[in-house]
């Protein structure tokens, strides 16, 4: 699927692949603030878990990448582990469009909700999520899920497991 923002370059969705690992953690590098992961566990993600991620390419670059995965005892929730677009790819609504290209793959048809935890100052992440479920047609919901305190040993702020779903606005399969 290809995608075209506001300039004229096409940026390419795709499954990604494990090619894509070391190239991912380059770009979490150059993503503030999102948490960085080794780079075997990101090459985990392009492999083990490229049928529920999806890879933005603009010119050869890897501008966007979307992980996730289906947890074993939710199959109807696709969980978002993290959104990544770097500023080349920004201001084109590709978050927004690389979790819509994920929920329409043959591997998310039984997929109703989705799930993802977002710290309390993450604006723009509370955004597009919220983005999201409207036009999916869905309720969002969240809860405080991992607290600063006891789960992160007063190092990270408190996440909030937001759910989305079901949807009611139905997606073409890829």
């Amino acid at each position: 699927m290809t995608d075209k923002g506001s300039e004229t370059t096409a940026i390419n969705l795709r499954k990604p692949h494990k090619d894509d690992g070391y190239r991912l953690h380059q770009l979490v590098a150059e993503c503030p603030p999102l948490d960085p992961n080794s780079i075997y566990c990101n090459l985990l993600q392009c492999s083990h878990f490229a049928e529920t991620g999806v890879a933005a390419e603009k010119e050869g670059d890897l501008v966007g990448f979307i992980s996730g995965y289906i947890p074993p005892e939710q199959p109807e929730t696709v969980f978002v582990w993290q959104v990544a677009v770097h500023e080349k790819g920004r201001g084109q609504g590709l978050a927004k469009r690389m979790l819509k290209a994920i929920v329409a793959r043959d591997a998310c048809k039984s997929v109703t909700h989705m799930e993802t935890t977002i710290t309390e100052d993450n604006d723009a992440s509370w955004a597009l999520f919220r983005s999201f479920a409207r036009d999916m047609g869905a309720e969002l919901t969240y809860h405080e899920h991992f607290e600063k305190g006891t789960h992160f040993g007063g190092h990270h702020d408190s996440e909030f497991l937001l759910r989305i779903g079901p949807f009611t606005k139905p997606l073409p399969r890829t």
